[in-house]
């Protein structure tokens, strides 16, 4: 699994679902570089069992991510038709309708494969035909990126295991605050928490007082 944390997230073009039912092409998440910070997450498929919980908690927290001028944006290897049908199913019956932040389909897998979330490759049989080995699904992955696109959070999830979009914000507000104010953010650091200088003095006081 590659590290992509202080490298710049790679970049791509892709068909994209958005504001709960737009088609969007050459959808990129360059527009955001310079303006935003982004939470760019993978999940496994439409239509599923844990992935609509994540993608409805994202959107109830939605205008949290956005007073911090924050772009959520969702990604699977599904088509952009299986997108638009599952942002127009009611809840009740397994859908994801009222979602309104981007949806990237990563059909050909690449975008999944450049942020290597994807859970299998393609290998050559003997005989020199291709093929792939494992699932052609994107684990739960999530990044969390910089106005200057780079990557400075990364979790990976497993299938089973649905995550936290609160750890997402508190990581969000972690970046913003050391970007604000120059000090570092310790262990189990909540918005309104003090923050650390970048030396012994700072981190001797710290823990006297912890």
């Amino acid at each position: 699994m590659a590290v992509l944390v202080g490298k710049k997230a790679p970049l791509f073009e892709a068909d994209a679902v958005v504001n709960g039912g737009e088609f969007v092409e050459k959808f990129s998440l360059q527009q955001y570089i310079g303006k935003k910070h982004v939470i760019f997450f993978f999940y496994p498929l439409d239509f599923t069992f844990v992935c609509p919980t994540e993608l409805l908690a994202f959107q109830e927290k939605l205008q949290e991510f956005e007073k911090r001028n924050v772009a959520v944006v969702g990604c699977s290897i599904d088509s952009k038709f299986s997108h638009w049908a599952w942002l127009n199913t009611e809840k009740k019956k397994g859908g994801i309708h009222g979602v309104k932040y981007p949806i990237v389909s990563d059909l050909s897998k690449t975008i999944a494969a450049n942020y290597d979330v994807l859970a299998g490759e393609w290998i050559y049989n003997e005989d020199g035909t291709i093929e792939f080995e494992g699932k052609a699904q994107a684990y739960r992955g999530l990044f969390l990126i910089d106005k200057q696109g780079i990557v400075r959070h990364q979790v990976v999830n497993d299938f089973p295991l649905g995550r936290s979009i609160d750890e997402a914000l508190r990581m969000v507000d972690a970046l913003q605050f050391f970007e604000e104010n120059g000090e570092v953010c310790p262990a189990d650091w909540h918005k309104g928490d003090e923050g650390m200088k970048e030396n012994a003095e700072s981190v001797a006081n710290y823990l006297s007082n912890h």
